[in-house]
């Protein structure tokens, strides 16, 4: 029986981000001795990969834009018992990382979330904050109240998280479904929180505020339809219905005081709306089943590899 020390991988997804990504490597590089970073360059027109090199760390290349692309790829593609995603605009504490990868290990943990803390106010762009508030509020209130910062680019992860993650997102919305496969196979959690400081002078977020966020929302929005369909189809058929009736009432009350029905254009209507209601509230209760029987399957998928135990990997010689 032989035994040696978890293997780690940091992640760093890249994109312009050569006034940074070297200071981000050499940091992560000393703050996880044994570690091997692994930059993705996801095409970019600056200096990203060199600078990544010439740090110490592995490059790879994504070709197809956007930061879900590169996750999955990432996930993909490296082998190790425990994961650091990080992004690579400096923004990040480093000096946090064997706090987040320690916990992981101890307490034989899935997911760990790095909760940012401002170190100045200048940390977060304008709005930031409060589209972060609202959209981890919308996943809290649909999916736990586990997770205060779920846009947080910085995540201790194991191999079973990763290797089970399905990676369907395209672009910063990733986040998002990272957490919510967290949360929807009920996996092992926690959050740590870490310092989180403003981007370099003459470094750009990626990120677009109103773009990114919309994009966040459709994802959220798919998300409950995909895993809460019940809820999703629910309320749905609820409004649908409600307004069939709303809309009913009148023609009723002119039926009962004259036996007629002079408005048949309300009446087809509202009956049609009532229909389309309950129909759509049967959709979700069949839905809703076949969504349990595919957690099952992801939950027994995801079961079937193998944790690390928290301390040394056991291997057979």
């Amino acid at each position: 029986m032989t035994t040696h020390p978890p293997r780690i991988a940091v992640l760093v997804p890249c994109y312009n981000e050569g006034l940074t990504v070297a200071a981000v490597v050499r940091d992560f590089a000393s703050a996880l001795p044994g570690a091997t970073v692994y930059v993705y360059d996801n095409n970019s027109s600056d200096n990203t990969a060199e600078a990544a090199r010439a740090a110490g760390a592995v490059v790879r290349h994504e070709a197809r834009q956007g930061k879900g692309f590169v996750v999955q790829r990432m996930f993909a593609d490296v082998e190790a018992d425990v994961y650091v995603l990080v992004d690579g605009d400096g923004t990040y504490d480093a000096a946090a990382a064997p706090a987040l990868v320690g916990r992981l290990l101890a307490d034989q943990l899935d997911f760990v979330n790095g909760a940012r803390r401002e170190v100045n106010p200048d940390a977060y762009r304008r709005g930031h904050r409060f589209g972060n508030r609202l959209l981890t509020g919308l996943v809290q209130n649909f999916f736990g109240r586990q997770f205060e910062d779920m846009l947080s680019g910085y995540k201790a992860l194991s191999r079973r998280f990763v290797k089970s993650f399905p990676a369907m997102a395209r672009g910063f919305e990733t986040e998002t479904e990272l957490l919510i496969h967290a949360l929807r196979l009920s996996m092992p959690s926690a959050e740590i929180v870490t310092d989180y400081r403003e981007r370099p002078v003459g470094s750009q977020s990626k990120l677009r505020t109103y773009r990114d966020g919309t994009l966040i929302m459709m994802m959220i929005a798919r998300l409950v339809k995909d895993e809460r369909p019940l809820m999703f189809f629910g309320w749905i058929g609820y409004f649908t219905a409600a307004v069939g009736v709303l809309l009913g009432i009148p023609v009723v009350i002119h039926f009962i005081e004259t036996g007629l029905v002079p408005r048949f254009p309300t009446a087809i209507l509202s009956v049609a709306l009532v229909i389309i209601g309950v129909l759509a509230f049967f959709v979700g209760l069949i839905l809703d089943m076949v969504t349990r029987t595919r957690q099952e399957m992801k939950r027994l998928a995801y079961l079937a590899i193998p944790m690390f135990d928290g301390d040394v990997r056991k291997t057979t010689p």
